[in-house]
């Protein structure tokens, strides 16, 4: 069975299923999860836990020899097994499948790893898990939910948090909810509960936004200009290479184009299926217009670049991040 986390009390408040799958790219939301799963467990007698990593060449021999041992004392344990991708191989896909279909007696089997894509929920051990168990996707906080999320998380310390401070910090963490997780923690113990108004955040929040070069071709498709200008200042604050950024901004417009042609887009990086929901709606939003002065001024930031134009890379990079997010501008000068 599939659910999503605020479907996660619900489940933990029934006996526990013997095999869990939780899958996401959100660290803190991805730990929360499972330390609640680990907790239930504890109060149904699983008082014994083995973790494996599975890194390099791992040895799924290993997993089946722990699972097939009884303990000297015969305690409930939990096997946890932490994947860094979901392809953890043809050996280890039918370790998996195997514990999700027929977990060892006493045993409950917990199973974490990044976000989960069509092929990983597909697969044999994919499918046992979904059939046997319960498979938790845990899914990134959307920019626009987010001052929510945070006013939500702030009640549990006590906190009052007001919608222009929720705003304020939405901006400061952009994209980093654990930085967002320590930073209320931080407005917890310094204050006490009450209201937490914009003056409080902006007093007491480092900015520790955490930008992506993926969230800023996201961000320029889905026409939020004013975000991916941020982001774009934010990667060149941190060091990022211009070239990189051009990369990755020339990879949308050839996305866009190949979209436009009816061709099927790729999914690359992290967010891949919200990078595509933004490219449907690139398309849509330039319905009409020209592609030509984007990949004009592509190949004008790429003689920046290089020394052979005039322009400061940076500033041609935030025109073609403008021109893609579909704020009109004159031509690129040459």
């Amino acid at each position: 069975m599939r659910i999503r986390l605020e479907q996660l009390p619900g489940k933990l408040s029934a006996p526990l299923p013997a095999a869990w799958l939780v899958s996401g790219d959100e660290p803190l939301l991805v730990g929360e999860a499972a330390d609640a799963i680990r907790a239930r467990a504890r109060e149904e007698g699983y008082t014994d836990r083995e973790t494996f990593f599975v890194e390099g060449r791992f040895d799924w021999a290993s997993v089946l020899e722990s699972s097939q041992s009884l303990s000297l004392f015969a305690s409930r344990r939990v096997l946890e097994i932490r994947l860094p991708s979901s392809r953890p191989g043809v050996e280890g896909s039918k370790v998996l499948a195997g514990l999700a279909a027929d977990p060892p007696p006493d045993t409950l089997v917990l199973v974490i790893t990044g976000r989960l894509d069509r092929d990983g929920l597909s697969s044999a051990w994919g499918k046992a898990f979904d059939q046997h168990g319960i498979v938790l996707q845990v899914w990134p906080v959307e920019i626009g939910v987010l001052p929510r999320w945070l006013r939500e998380r702030a009640g549990r310390h006590g906190l009052e948090m007001t919608d222009a401070a929720a705003r304020l910090l939405a901006l400061r963490v952009e994209g980093n909810l654990l930085a967002a997780h320590q930073e209320i923690e931080k407005l917890a113990l310094t204050r006490e509960a009450g209201s937490v108004d914009e003056d409080d955040v902006a007093a007491s929040v480092a900015n520790s936004a955490r930008y992506d070069v993926f969230q800023l071709g996201e961000a320029a498709l889905a026409g939020d200009a004013a975000r991916a200008l941020r982001i774009l200042e934010g990667l060149r604050g941190e060091g990022m290479e211009a070239p990189v950024v051009l990369w990755l901004l020339a990879r949308e417009v050839r996305a866009l184009a190949a979209a436009r042609s009816g061709a099927a887009a790729r999914a690359f990086g992290p967010q891949a299926e919200r990078r595509a929901r933004a490219l449907q709606a690139a398309v849509r939003r330039l319905a009409g217009q020209r592609l030509g002065p984007l990949v004009t001024q592509a190949a004008y930031v790429d003689r920046c670049i290089k020394g052979r134009g005039r322009g400061d890379p940076w500033d041609e990079l935030a025109t073609l991040v403008a021109r893609l997010a579909g704020v009109p501008l004159p031509a690129a000068t040459g």
